[in-house]
């Protein structure tokens, strides 16, 4: 044996029943039907476009956009996309679902609150269940860092089985200012810390973002809104710091498309949708960097790593 602690191992999960909603999306303002349904042990996360009949994968090797959120996109059909997946797959990770197919008639997820809080709360309506094996866990076994002007990404071995996750954040408004949070990532403190996060914007760029095209479903009714030292909604923040665990709840979503439950250390510094994918990217092209524990495992309780050829393949 090698001195590492034996790896925690969560159950596959899938959901009791199909749910559905009815929302906007933020950038497309298009009104859109979403549908979680359950899945069998090994689908993994699966989004399905009803319109165009098209499967997409949640998967970090199919992110093609991080422009403010993070868009999937199929495998020979670009035109078929799926944008803003992060808060869904945040409640989705949060909630331990493993196995789950995302139905939705349109290109992008819709916004509800601007938190996870809503989905969470269809995964509640809809009840969770047990698959009967475990759930693949992809433990890094040696840090992996990316960076891009002053923002950073890391991933280091964990200090105990799962997930621990450290973020900082730096704004010029001063209603932002400088936060920084570190947690465990666990379905209780998720639901109690990170999941009625909203996302947020800054009222100077809200014009700039609508000429781009972007931000056309928007409001104070699905974001939080700053202007200077100034929050513009009317209820005000839910958290004083509730912007750093938005970022750490987008987090949560971004790195969920790694396709296995995490047991790693997070840290990032100004991190976002971009560098949370560059950074899977950099694990997967390491395989000395990771292992992936699987149901099949060896009676010593611990796993062969995974050629990096496999490893989008972690359903």
């Amino acid at each position: 044996m090698d001195g590492m602690l034996p790896i925690e191992r969560p159950q596959r999960r899938t959901l009791k029943t199909a749910i559905g909603c009815v929302g906007t999306g933020v950038h497309t303002g298009r009104r859109v039907e979403l549908t979680l349904r359950p899945a069998p042990a090994g689908a993994g996360i699966l989004f399905r476009r009803t319109d165009l009949g098209i499967d997409i994968p949640a998967r970090f090797d199919r992110v093609a956009d991080t422009r403010l959120c993070t868009v999937l996109t199929a495998d020979q059909a670009p035109h078929a996309r799926i944008g803003t997946v992060e808060h869904v797959m945040a409640a989705l990770a949060g909630a331990g679902i493993t196995d789950a197919i995302i139905e939705i008639d349109g290109p992008e997820i819709p916004i509800l609150d601007g938190s996870a809080a809503p989905f969470l709360f269809l995964i509640d309506c809809a009840g969770t269940r047990s698959l009967g094996i475990p759930a693949p866990v992809l433990e890094v076994l040696r840090s992996v860092r990316v960076e891009d002007r002053g923002a950073t990404a890391e991933l280091h071995p964990a200090v105990l089985p799962g997930f621990e996750a450290s973020l900082s954040i730096a704004f010029a408004a001063p209603a932002i200012g400088r936060q920084a949070i570190t947690m465990r990532i666990t379905p209780s403190s998720f639901r109690a810390a990170l999941a009625d996060a909203r996302t947020f914007a800054l009222a100077e760029e809200i014009a700039q973002l609508r000429a781009a095209g972007l931000a056309q479903g928007g409001s104070l009714d699905n974001a939080v809104v700053v202007d200077g030292p100034l929050v513009l909604n009317p209820g005000g923040l839910r958290r004083p710091d509730e912007f750093v665990r938005h970022k750490l709840l987008d987090a949560v979503g971004d790195l969920a498309l790694a396709g296995a439950t995490l047991s790693a250390r997070f840290v990032g510094h100004r991190s976002g949708h971009a560098l949370n994918n560059r950074l899977l990217r950099a694990l997967f092209a390491d395989p000395s960097a990771y292992r992936l524990v699987t149901h099949d495992l060896p009676a010593d309780g611990m796993a062969t790593r995974l050629p990096a050829a496999a490893a989008p393949a972690i359903a």
